[in-house]
């Protein structure tokens, strides 16, 4: 049974790079059924998109969405650093799919500010050269943290992020994490939000601060590179998920089939998608029919 969500916020997919959990995301996204899934930027890495790595779990994911979309899920896909290049398109809705680089929602009387949050990086904006050269520092490192990992997963040892412990021990970077989370909370309080919710740092986050007898609140949907995390909403009450790959496995070793996972039983209804160019891969996104709702929200 797919569990319902009211509203479910992923973000730094990182589609096209090494470092994307294609095949975790996929599990997840089979096993939700959600109202609004709204992409919170970077879902498809264009600064490293490259047509000769695009695996088929990539599609899939994709695939996946716009089978959820012709299904009543409706869509928000909102624009990061890495997929900034589908500015140009902001503002554009087909079916039940909206292309957006801000969202403002209004949940039981409380709105909610969702947006990237790249405009806080001082690199991205004054100098995106260096930001790019280190988007590819990045992704090798991942890309050597999975042959790392792979090695441990062998030896019955656990996983462990190189990326996450680097961040985390390195002060210039706790102290950016730190600044990025309370610009956030101080421009919500300014413009009078009462949650404010973004991605980009890669960490998962719900946190709320009182701004001059004003309680804001800071979600961040954390990635599917480093932490496998996304933020749900179930019953007015929004909670962090964490992907654990136990929850995707047949407990009684005799009924699972040789090789297939519990949630690839319809995997036959998501056809590939042949190579092309990223502004290709976009227009087939956003000129999928919805199923049902024709108007955009």
């Amino acid at each position: 049974m797919k569990r319902e969500l009211d509203i479910v916020i992923i973000s730094d997919v990182h589609l096209g790079t090494y470092g994307c959990h294609a095949k975790e995301l996929l599990r997840y996204l089979k096993s939700i059924k959600p109202g609004t899934l709204i992409l919170n930027g970077d879902f498809i890495d264009i600064w490293q998109f490259r047509k000769r790595y695009f695996p088929k779990e990539h599609m899939q994911i994709i695939q996946r969405i716009l089978k959820m979309a012709a299904s009543g899920t409706k869509v928000y896909y909102i624009t990061g650093n890495h997929d900034d290049a589908l500015r140009r398109y902001s503002d554009f809705s087909s079916g039940n799919v909206h292309l957006r680089d801000k969202l403002v929602l209004k949940l039981k009387d409380k709105t909610f500010w969702i947006f990237h949050g790249d405009v806080f990086d001082v690199f991205i904006r004054y100098s995106p050269f260096i930001a790019k050269l280190g988007g590819k520092g990045y992704d090798w490192l991942i890309l050597f943290n999975r042959w790392v990992n792979n090695i441990r997963t062998m030896m019955g040892m656990s996983r462990m992020s190189f990326a996450r412990r680097i961040k985390y021990s390195v002060k210039e970077a706790i102290k950016f994490v730190d600044d990025f989370e309370d610009t956030a909370i101080r421009l919500a309080a300014e413009q009078n939000y009462d949650y404010v919710v973004c991605g980009h740092i890669h960490r998962a986050q719900m946190r709320t601060v009182d701004v001059k007898g004003k309680k804001i609140t800071y979600l961040n949907s954390g990635d599917w590179v480093e932490s496998l995390t996304a933020l749900e909403y179930k019953w007015g009450c929004w909670s962090v998920y964490e992907y654990d790959e136990a929850d995707f496995k047949v407990l009684n070793t005799r009924l699972r089939v040789h090789g297939a996972d519990v949630f690839d039983e319809d995997d036959d209804d998501e056809e590939l998608l042949p190579p092309f160019s990223t502004e290709e891969m976009f227009h087939q996104i956003v000129q999928q029919p919805a199923a049902g709702e024709r108007s955009a929200g």
